[in-house]
C-alpha cells in the first residue's frame, strides 16, 4: 500500500502498475468529475492509467493512507475536502482490487474541518 501511495504521489504509472496484480480490477462510482469511469476497469495497465488520472499530480492535493472499511486505503483531499477515497484489497504484495469513490455525496464523512 505504501509503495502504491508513493507511486501516486510521484505520478509514476510504471510504479503504479508494478504494485498491481496483472488481473487487478478497479471499480468506480463515477462521481461528477469522471462520469465515464463508472463501472469496472480490468488489467494492471488500465487500472494504473485510471489511478494516474484520478489520484496523481493534482495541484494542491494531499494523498494519505487511511483505514477504509477496516483496511488500509487512500484518501485524496484538497483544502481538507475529500475528492476521492479508495478501498484496497491485496494478495501478498500486489493490489488485486480498488474501489474508488468519487461521488461528493458519499465523501462528506471524509472531509477534515
Amino acid at each position: 500500500m505504501r509503495r502504491f501511495a508513493e507511486a501516486c504521489k510521484l505520478g509514476e504509472v510504471v510504479a503504479l502498475r508494478a504494485a498491481l496484480d496483472a488481473d487487478a480490477i478497479a471499480v468506480c462510482d463515477g462521481g461528477e468529475r469522471l462520469p465515464t469511469a463508472a463501472g469496472s476497469i480490468h488489467g494492471a495497465q488500465d487500472v494504473a492509467q485510471l489511478v494516474s488520472v484520478l489520484l496523481c499530480g493534482q495541484p494542491g492535493t494531499e494523498l494519505t493512507i487511511e483505514a477504509v472499511n477496516g483496511r488500509a486505503g487512500l484518501a485524496l483531499r484538497r483544502g481538507g475536502q475529500a475528492i476521492a477515497v479508495v478501498a484496497v484489497q491485496a494478495a501478498g504484495t500486489k493490489i488485486t482490487m480498488l474501489w474508488i469513490v468519487l461521488s461528493p455525496a458519499k465523501l462528506c464523512g471524509w472531509h477534515h474541518h
